[in-house]
């Protein structure tokens, strides 16, 4: 890849980055399309990053910034513009700097999902669904669901009063789903998403009642250690169809090119020309 006095950065930011694997999946993309854009991975601890935001973007040639851990929360703060779902989520996974100089943030983590059940076949336009886990990852797919149509919307939590809260702001943001929060049940939904830790080990308790489950439904699972969990192997015994979690991760990337206003691609483009079918933990860590 060639580097010189035109070429575009994206920084990387994060803490630490032994881990991070999305240059390797950037840059082989951006270098077989003759694109003069990188992918830089820079390590920034939490007491200084507020002012390495705000500093990268005096620079003229950074094209964006891909936020991971431990500063997605932490970028909210610094935001001149949020997306819906930043502000139901709480959280800020891509930055750009607007033309009057504003910085606005997004989330893709819902949307990488919402993509792959879209390009499955999954129509969620007035769909029932459930999703178990109201952290981060949950609350942005809750939000991705309610901006693609989703009719009802039920959240759950072994948190009640998180559930409560992320059901809050989705109706403050999204009117047009009926979204409340209640207990992990199955039994009419369209959608059954597992956004929580469970299965990332085989003897986790699984996070939902499978034999509500009801054929046809569709589930999906956010996990990714192995490629179907305990309670993807047990979905599709019951007929239902999955996703799984390394699916999430290579949809959100096409999401994050228009972000950048890069040209886009298919997560299959992206997974052949990098090479990696990844080390889904460490990808995991990083959040890509």
């Amino acid at each position: 890849m060639r580097i010189d006095g035109l070429t575009e950065l994206i920084v990387h930011v994060g803490f630490p980055t032994h881990t991070f694997r999305s240059p390797l999946i950037y840059n082989p993309y951006f270098e077989s399309i003759g694109a003069n854009v990188v992918v830089v991975p820079m390590a920034c601890r939490p007491e200084p990053y507020p002012v390495l935001l705000r500093s990268v973007f005096a620079l003229d040639n950074v094209r964006g910034a891909l936020i991971t851990m431990p500063h997605k929360v932490r970028t909210v703060e610094l935001l001149d513009v949020r997306s819906p779902a930043v502000e139901v989520a709480g959280a800020c996974n891509a930055v750009r700097r607007l033309p009057d100089g504003r910085l606005e943030g997004d989330l893709f983590d819902g949307e990488g999902f919402v993509r792959g059940l879209t390009r499955k076949g999954v129509v969620l336009s007035g769909a029932r669904a459930l999703v178990v886990g109201c952290g981060g990852v949950g609350s942005a797919i809750a939000a991705a669901l309610a901006a693609a149509g989703v009719a009802d919307l039920v959240v759950s939590d072994v948190v009640p009063a998180a559930a409560q809260r992320l059901a809050e702001r989705l109706q403050r943001h999204f009117s047009r789903t009926q979204a409340r929060s209640g207990p992990a049940d199955a039994i009419d939904r369209d959608l059954v998403v597992n956004a929580t830790p469970l299965g990332m080990h085989e003897d986790d308790p699984l996070p939902l009642d499978i034999s509500r489950l009801r054929p046809g439904t569709m589930v999906g699972d956010v996990v990714l250690h192995t490629d179907l969990t305990p309670l993807l192997r047990h979905a599709q015994a019951r007929g239902c169809r999955v996703q799984v979690g390394a699916d999430m991760l290579y949809e959100q990337i096409p999401a994050y090119l228009e972000f950048f206003g890069l040209p886009s691609t298919t997560p299959e483009h992206l997974r052949a020309l990098s090479g990696l079918e990844p080390s889904v933990a460490a990808m995991h860590e990083e959040g890509v």
